[in-house]
Protein backbone atom coordinates (compact mmCIF):
# COMPACT_ATOMS: atom_id res chain seq x y z
CA UNK A 1 0.00 0.00 0.00
CA UNK A 2 1.46 3.40 -1.03
CA UNK A 3 2.25 6.04 1.61
CA UNK A 4 -0.11 8.47 -0.15
CA UNK A 5 -3.04 6.09 0.27
CA UNK A 6 -2.13 5.39 3.93
CA UNK A 7 -2.05 9.13 4.71
CA UNK A 8 -5.33 9.57 2.82
CA UNK A 9 -7.01 6.84 4.89
CA UNK A 10 -5.58 8.26 8.12
CA UNK A 11 -6.84 11.78 7.42
CA UNK A 12 -10.23 10.60 6.16
CA UNK A 13 -10.84 8.66 9.37
CA UNK A 14 -9.51 11.52 11.50
CA UNK A 15 -12.04 13.89 9.94
CA UNK A 16 -14.88 11.72 11.23
CA UNK A 17 -13.33 10.95 14.61
CA UNK A 18 -13.73 14.66 15.29
CA UNK A 19 -17.02 16.51 14.71
CA UNK A 20 -15.54 18.42 11.76
CA UNK A 21 -16.39 15.97 8.98
CA UNK A 22 -19.99 15.47 10.05
CA UNK A 23 -20.49 19.20 10.69
CA UNK A 24 -19.20 20.14 7.24
CA UNK A 25 -21.37 17.58 5.45
CA UNK A 26 -24.48 18.45 7.48
CA UNK A 27 -23.82 22.18 7.08
CA UNK A 28 -23.41 21.96 3.32
CA UNK A 29 -26.57 19.88 2.87
CA UNK A 30 -28.56 22.20 5.15
CA UNK A 31 -27.39 25.36 3.37
CA UNK A 32 -27.94 23.82 -0.08
CA UNK A 33 -31.42 22.70 0.99
CA UNK A 34 -32.36 26.17 2.22
CA UNK A 35 -31.10 27.84 -0.94
CA UNK A 36 -32.81 25.25 -3.14
CA UNK A 37 -36.13 25.65 -1.31
CA UNK A 38 -35.84 29.42 -1.60
CA UNK A 39 -35.00 29.43 -5.32
CA UNK A 40 -37.45 26.70 -6.29
CA UNK A 41 -40.53 27.84 -4.37
CA UNK A 42 -40.17 31.54 -3.65
CA UNK A 43 -39.96 32.61 -7.30
CA UNK A 44 -41.60 31.47 -10.50
CA UNK A 45 -38.66 30.20 -12.48
CA UNK A 46 -38.22 27.72 -15.29
CA UNK A 47 -36.75 24.35 -14.33
CA UNK A 48 -33.42 25.14 -16.01
CA UNK A 49 -33.27 28.48 -14.17
CA UNK A 50 -33.91 26.77 -10.83
CA UNK A 51 -31.07 24.37 -11.56
CA UNK A 52 -28.76 27.19 -12.60
CA UNK A 53 -29.61 29.12 -9.43
CA UNK A 54 -28.97 25.98 -7.34
CA UNK A 55 -25.45 25.54 -8.73
CA UNK A 56 -24.70 29.24 -8.27
CA UNK A 57 -25.73 29.15 -4.59
CA UNK A 58 -24.09 25.79 -4.00
CA UNK A 59 -20.78 27.07 -5.38
CA UNK A 60 -20.53 29.54 -2.49
CA UNK A 61 -21.37 26.84 0.05
CA UNK A 62 -18.80 24.49 -1.52
CA UNK A 63 -16.13 27.20 -1.38
CA UNK A 64 -16.71 27.76 2.35
CA UNK A 65 -16.69 24.01 3.03
CA UNK A 66 -13.41 23.60 1.13
CA UNK A 67 -11.73 26.32 3.20
CA UNK A 68 -12.95 24.76 6.47
CA UNK A 69 -11.89 21.24 5.48
CA UNK A 70 -8.44 22.32 4.33
CA UNK A 71 -7.55 24.46 7.37
CA UNK A 72 -6.67 21.44 9.51
CA UNK A 73 -4.71 19.40 6.97
CA UNK A 74 -1.22 20.63 7.89
CA UNK A 75 -1.81 23.42 10.42
CA UNK A 76 -3.40 20.95 12.87
CA UNK A 77 -0.39 18.63 12.56
CA UNK A 78 1.92 21.56 13.35
CA UNK A 79 -0.32 22.81 16.17
CA UNK A 80 -0.48 19.40 17.85
CA UNK A 81 3.19 18.57 17.23
CA UNK A 82 2.52 15.48 15.10
CA UNK A 83 4.13 17.18 12.10
CA UNK A 84 7.45 15.97 13.53
CA UNK A 85 6.39 12.36 13.00
CA UNK A 86 5.52 13.08 9.37
CA UNK A 87 8.76 14.94 8.76
CA UNK A 88 10.89 12.15 10.20
CA UNK A 89 9.03 9.35 8.43
CA UNK A 90 10.27 7.89 5.11
CA UNK A 91 7.55 9.72 3.19
CA UNK A 92 8.11 12.49 0.66
CA UNK A 93 6.47 15.90 1.02
CA UNK A 94 4.58 15.29 -2.22
CA UNK A 95 3.08 12.08 -0.80
CA UNK A 96 2.04 13.91 2.38
CA UNK A 97 0.39 16.72 0.41
CA UNK A 98 -1.37 14.38 -2.01
CA UNK A 99 -2.58 12.04 0.74
CA UNK A 100 -4.07 14.85 2.79
CA UNK A 101 -5.52 16.56 -0.28
CA UNK A 102 -7.20 13.39 -1.56
CA UNK A 103 -8.76 12.73 1.85
CA UNK A 104 -10.34 16.20 1.91
CA UNK A 105 -11.38 15.92 -1.75
CA UNK A 106 -13.11 12.60 -1.05
CA UNK A 107 -15.16 14.19 1.72
CA UNK A 108 -16.05 17.24 -0.38
CA UNK A 109 -16.84 15.15 -3.45
CA UNK A 110 -19.08 12.82 -1.44
CA UNK A 111 -20.92 15.84 -0.04
CA UNK A 112 -21.53 17.18 -3.55
CA UNK A 113 -22.81 13.77 -4.60
CA UNK A 114 -25.20 13.64 -1.63
CA UNK A 115 -26.59 17.07 -2.52
CA UNK A 116 -27.64 16.00 -6.02
CA UNK A 117 -30.97 14.66 -4.77
CA UNK A 118 -32.09 18.31 -4.60
CA UNK A 119 -31.84 19.13 -8.32
CA UNK A 120 -33.27 15.65 -9.01
CA UNK A 121 -36.48 16.83 -7.26
CA UNK A 122 -37.07 19.15 -10.20
CA UNK A 123 -38.20 16.09 -12.16
CA UNK A 124 -41.30 15.92 -9.94
CA UNK A 125 -42.90 19.01 -11.50
CA UNK A 126 -40.54 19.94 -14.31
CA UNK A 127 -38.02 18.77 -16.85
CA UNK A 128 -34.27 19.30 -16.90
CA UNK A 129 -31.41 17.59 -18.66
CA UNK A 130 -29.51 14.97 -16.71
CA UNK A 131 -26.43 16.27 -18.51
CA UNK A 132 -27.07 19.69 -16.99
CA UNK A 133 -27.04 18.16 -13.50
CA UNK A 134 -23.87 16.16 -14.18
CA UNK A 135 -22.00 19.10 -15.71
CA UNK A 136 -23.04 21.33 -12.80
CA UNK A 137 -21.84 18.71 -10.30
CA UNK A 138 -18.54 18.48 -12.19
CA UNK A 139 -18.19 22.26 -11.96
CA UNK A 140 -18.78 22.17 -8.20
CA UNK A 141 -16.20 19.40 -7.82
CA UNK A 142 -13.59 21.28 -9.87
CA UNK A 143 -14.23 24.52 -7.98
CA UNK A 144 -14.03 22.70 -4.64
CA UNK A 145 -10.84 20.91 -5.71
CA UNK A 146 -9.17 24.21 -6.61
CA UNK A 147 -10.14 25.89 -3.34
CA UNK A 148 -9.02 22.83 -1.35
CA UNK A 149 -5.59 23.19 -2.97
CA UNK A 150 -5.53 26.89 -2.03
CA UNK A 151 -6.54 26.01 1.53
CA UNK A 152 -3.89 23.29 1.75
CA UNK A 153 -1.24 25.80 0.69
CA UNK A 154 -2.52 28.19 3.38
CA UNK A 155 -2.42 25.36 5.92
CA UNK A 156 1.20 24.64 4.95
CA UNK A 157 2.09 28.28 5.60
CA UNK A 158 0.20 28.77 8.87
CA UNK A 159 1.06 27.72 12.40
CA UNK A 160 -2.57 27.54 13.51
CA UNK A 161 -5.88 26.59 11.93
CA UNK A 162 -7.34 30.06 12.44
CA UNK A 163 -4.50 31.67 10.51
CA UNK A 164 -4.87 28.99 7.81
CA UNK A 165 -8.56 29.89 7.38
CA UNK A 166 -7.73 33.59 7.12
CA UNK A 167 -4.95 33.08 4.55
CA UNK A 168 -7.01 30.62 2.51
CA UNK A 169 -10.05 32.91 2.54
CA UNK A 170 -7.96 35.92 1.49
CA UNK A 171 -6.38 34.11 -1.46
CA UNK A 172 -9.73 32.68 -2.54
CA UNK A 173 -11.42 36.06 -2.13
CA UNK A 174 -8.77 37.77 -4.23
CA UNK A 175 -9.19 35.22 -7.02
CA UNK A 176 -12.98 35.58 -6.80
CA UNK A 177 -12.69 39.37 -7.14
CA UNK A 178 -10.59 39.23 -10.30
CA UNK A 179 -13.74 39.64 -12.37
CA UNK A 180 -14.22 43.12 -10.88
CA UNK A 181 -10.74 44.12 -12.08
CA UNK A 182 -11.57 42.64 -15.46
CA UNK A 183 -14.80 44.61 -15.61
CA UNK A 184 -13.07 47.92 -14.90
CA UNK A 185 -9.89 47.34 -16.95
CA UNK A 186 -9.28 47.96 -20.63
CA UNK A 187 -8.41 45.23 -23.14
CA UNK A 188 -6.26 43.12 -23.08
CA UNK A 189 -6.19 43.27 -19.26
CA UNK A 190 -9.97 42.96 -19.21
CA UNK A 191 -9.83 39.47 -20.70
CA UNK A 192 -6.79 38.51 -18.63
CA UNK A 193 -8.37 39.35 -15.26
CA UNK A 194 -11.74 37.97 -16.34
CA UNK A 195 -10.22 34.61 -17.30
CA UNK A 196 -8.23 34.52 -14.06
CA UNK A 197 -11.31 34.85 -11.83
CA UNK A 198 -12.01 31.75 -9.76
CA UNK A 199 -15.76 31.99 -10.29
CA UNK A 200 -17.72 34.24 -12.65
CA UNK A 201 -16.66 33.49 -16.27
CA UNK A 202 -15.01 30.17 -15.41
CA UNK A 203 -17.92 28.74 -13.44
CA UNK A 204 -20.79 30.20 -15.46
CA UNK A 205 -20.67 27.53 -18.23
CA UNK A 206 -21.05 24.75 -15.63
CA UNK A 207 -24.05 26.54 -14.11
CA UNK A 208 -25.82 26.52 -17.47
CA UNK A 209 -24.90 22.90 -18.22
CA UNK A 210 -22.18 23.63 -20.78
CA UNK A 211 -18.99 21.58 -20.54
CA UNK A 212 -16.23 24.06 -21.35
CA UNK A 213 -12.87 22.30 -21.50
CA UNK A 214 -10.99 25.59 -21.17
CA UNK A 215 -12.73 26.37 -17.88
CA UNK A 216 -12.16 22.82 -16.65
CA UNK A 217 -8.44 23.09 -17.45
CA UNK A 218 -8.31 26.41 -15.59
CA UNK A 219 -9.47 24.71 -12.38
CA UNK A 220 -7.02 21.85 -12.94
CA UNK A 221 -4.20 24.38 -13.42
CA UNK A 222 -5.12 26.28 -10.24
CA UNK A 223 -5.24 23.00 -8.31
CA UNK A 224 -1.84 21.90 -9.64
CA UNK A 225 -0.26 25.30 -8.96
CA UNK A 226 -1.30 25.50 -5.31
CA UNK A 227 -0.52 21.84 -4.60
CA UNK A 228 2.95 22.53 -6.03
CA UNK A 229 3.30 25.55 -3.74
CA UNK A 230 2.10 23.52 -0.75
CA UNK A 231 4.68 20.81 -1.49
CA UNK A 232 7.52 23.30 -1.82
CA UNK A 233 6.44 25.09 1.37
CA UNK A 234 6.40 21.80 3.28
CA UNK A 235 9.82 20.89 1.91
CA UNK A 236 11.25 24.24 3.01
CA UNK A 237 9.83 23.81 6.52
CA UNK A 238 10.94 20.18 6.70
CA UNK A 239 14.60 20.93 6.24
CA UNK A 240 14.68 24.20 8.18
Amino acid sequence: MSPTFIIMQRDFRAAFRSPLGAIVIAGVLLADGIFFYWSALSEKLLSAEVLERFFFNSSGVTACAAIVLSMRLLAEERQSGTIVLLNTSPVSCLQIVLGKYLAALTILGSTTLLSLYMPALIFVNGKVSIGHILVGALGLTLLGAAILAIGLFASALAKSQVVAVVIGALITGCLYMMWILGKSAEPPLKDFFGNLALHHENFRPFMSGTLNLGCAMYYVAITYFFLFLATKTLEARRWR
